[in-house]
């Protein structure tokens, strides 16, 4: 059987390419190639050149396919600066999907997000059945990842065999970008934060979220969504983990959410002027005050998801980063000994 990824060189693409070859000589592993390819550096999977963006580029790669794991996404947290997050992220899904029902792929598994839905009211469990984005005042991610979702439901009705995953805050190993939240987790380890943020979020090892996509392929309903969520943490609670680990202090100022948001616009533009992208903006903020109560059930029940604890997922990422020079033993705190890395 083959099987061909769309963002495999990402955190969550990465992941599921070394789950597929795990599986041995039942299962062909073709990636589409874009750019970057660090994630894929020494595996033996078949690269094919192409671009989510150019619907002439998919053909070939979609040749002889059996499944398709549309992972390819732009993740923003400052807008839609340059038109890529709707290009990739609603105009990308619609050209996979078209391209997968003309090479009549038996099935396709579209990673979406959490934040396709409207968080609110916060007092009530999100579930499958919460209404999904379609307001401007909505981040540009936000809107893009429900636009996506619709996009693909119009190909589904013209008969795409199609599933859709909709993760939460995603952490874990094999994390080469890193992530804006591997990033965050150095920069604590390194001491690089002055202060922490009062907020949190449903957070959902990365492992966890391939094991769901794979159960998606051979098990999920055609058209449904599940929702593959983790547990909620507080950003303080990620960082008293991180210093249990790596035995780094954590910063004594947690700034309250109002503080933060006035500061967001000052961090946004020394980002920009940086030529980087910040650790926190407005719409991370926004995020920050999501939904507590994400409803798993439906993935539970149907695709035999249950989420790791977050303390070792957390353990394991940072044994990973650590095996690969990320993480410098000179910069934990010298009179704290360090708990071992791989501590469950």
């Amino acid at each position: 059987m083959t099987v061909l990824v769309t963002g495999a060189n990402g955190h969550v693409g990465g992941n599921l390419v070394r789950a597929l070859l795990q599986r041995g000589e039942r299962v062909r592993v073709r990636v589409l190639v874009h750019r970057n390819t660090r994630a894929l550096d020494g595996l033996p999977v078949e690269r094919v050149t192409g671009d989510v963006c150019d619907p002439r580029s998919l053909a070939p790669a979609l040749a002889g396919v059996e499944i398709v794991y549309h992972l390819s996404a732009v993740i923003s947290i400052d807008g839609d600066r340059g038109g890529s997050v709707q290009a990739v992220n609603v105009d990308g899904v619609r050209h996979v999907a078209e391209a997968a029902l003309t090479a009549r792929v038996r099935r396709l598994v579209h990673c979406s997000s959490v934040h396709a839905f409207v968080q609110e009211p916060l007092d009530e469990p999100l579930d499958e059945q919460r209404r999904r984005v379609d307001l401007p005042h909505y981040p540009a991610y936000d809107r893009s990842k429900a636009a996506g979702e619709a996009a693909l439901r119009g190909v589904i009705a013209r008969g795409l065999d199609a599933v859709i995953i909709n993760p939460t805050g995603i952490i874990g190993p094999c994390d080469f970008g890193p992530s804006r939240m591997g990033r965050w987790l150095l920069a604590l380890a390194a001491r690089r934060l002055p202060a922490l943020v009062d907020g949190g979020f449903d957070w959902v090892d990365v492992r966890d979220v391939v094991a769901a996509a794979i159960a998606a392929a051979a098990r999920g309903r055609t058209g449904q969504n599940y929702l593959i969520a983790g547990h909620w943490h507080s950003l303080g609670e990620l960082a008293r983990m991180s210093a249990d680990l790596t035995g780094v202090r954590i910063p004594r100022l947690e700034a309250p959410m109002w503080l933060a948001r006035l500061a967001a616009p000052w961090a946004l533009a020394g980002g920009r002027l940086a030529r980087r992208e910040p650790l926190f903006t407005s719409e991370a903020l926004h995020a920050l005050r999501a939904n507590r109560r994400i409803r798993r059930e439906r993935a539970a029940r149907e695709l035999q998801h249950v989420p790791r604890p977050l303390r070792g997922t957390l353990a394991d990422l940072y044994e990973w980063f650590a095996a690969r020079g990320m993480l410098c033993p000179a910069e934990r705190a010298p009179s704290q000994r360090p708990a071992p890395l791989n501590a469950a």
